[in-house]
């Protein structure tokens, strides 16, 4: 996979996962305001990125060559091309929901409210944080559940 090629998907969100960048800098910016005003920031990501994290044949995740973290939390793996089914990106978090969801509304400065009720064994919750960014938190509706899936989804127009 060219990470290259999958940079329109990557967003600054990431940039708290490369050392090279701002150290845990959950942003708001991304690829979508990059892409024309910002090409250079854009290339120097994805540089980054690419140092920082190792890809295995086939698989659809980058996992961190270093311990790398999101809101303060260890990464397990990133996935740059998708959340599940939609566009975006997301992250695996070495944490449980409770705390990943916390450290996240910490470091934005906003709750996480709009959460459905668990079913399909699954907890979910999101937050728009833009016009067209949404941030997603999934993670198996287990108390000896350790991991929790964190992305940000894009809308485009077809």
């Amino acid at each position: 996979m060219n990470i290259v090629a999958r940079a329109g998907l990557l967003t600054v969100f990431l940039a708290g996962l490369t050392p090279a960048q701002a150290a845990d800098n959950l942003g708001l910016d991304s690829w979508l305001d990059w892409k024309a005003s910002d090409p250079a920031r854009l290339k120097k990501f994805v540089d980054g990125f690419q140092a920082d994290f190792s890809h295995n044949g086939n698989d659809a995740f980058f996992v961190p060559k270093s311990s790398q973290t999101v809101a303060g939390l260890p990464v397990a793996q990133v996935f740059p091309e998708s959340v599940g089914m939609g566009v975006g990106f997301s992250i695996v978090i070495n944490a449980n929901f409770a705390k990943t969801k916390a450290s996240l509304e910490k470091k934005l400065g906003k709750a996480i409210n709009k959460c459905e009720p668990p079913s399909d064994n699954m907890r979910t919750c999101e937050l728009a944080i833009a016009e067209k960014k949404t941030i997603v938190l999934m993670a198996e509706d287990s108390p000896k559940s350790t991991t929790t899936l964190v992305g940000c989804y894009y809308f485009y127009e077809k």
